[in-house]
């Protein structure tokens, strides 16, 4: 099973840097977990959201937000449009589902037929 995060949006923020004190480097980015097996592909409804600062690179924790930081945050988490939670099944799926509605079918045939 491999769990990633994929990048749905990424906001510039115009706030000073915590660490660096620029304001010109903030990204607020938010990512949904993508799981992918075998037998399916799905997004999931579990959203994480990060502050990194491009310019000293270092990603800012929410210990270390200050107020501008903190309201702004919390307008882009509701404005923020995850997509939606879905599961695809990939081609394996289909072919398991398909053996075994052949097996049952072959099996109720049979049964019903041996006993007429």
């Amino acid at each position: 099973m491999q769990d990633k995060l994929i990048l749905i949006k990424e906001v510039i923020l115009n706030n000073n840097c915590p660490e660096c004190y620029s304001n010109k480097g903030l990204n607020l980015s938010f990512k949904q977990q993508f799981v992918e097996t075998k037998f399916h592909k799905s997004i999931t409804t579990e959203i994480k959201h990060e502050i990194k600062c491009q310019t000293c690179d270092t990603i800012i924790y929410p210990v270390q937000w200050t107020d501008d930081i903190e309201r702004v945050v919390a307008y882009q988490k509701r404005a923020f449009i995850p997509k939606k939670a879905s599961t695809y099944l990939k081609k394996m799926s289909w072919i398991i589902i398909g053996i075994a509605l052949a097996i049952i079918i072959t099996t109720v045939s049979i049964l019903l037929y041996t006993n007429l």
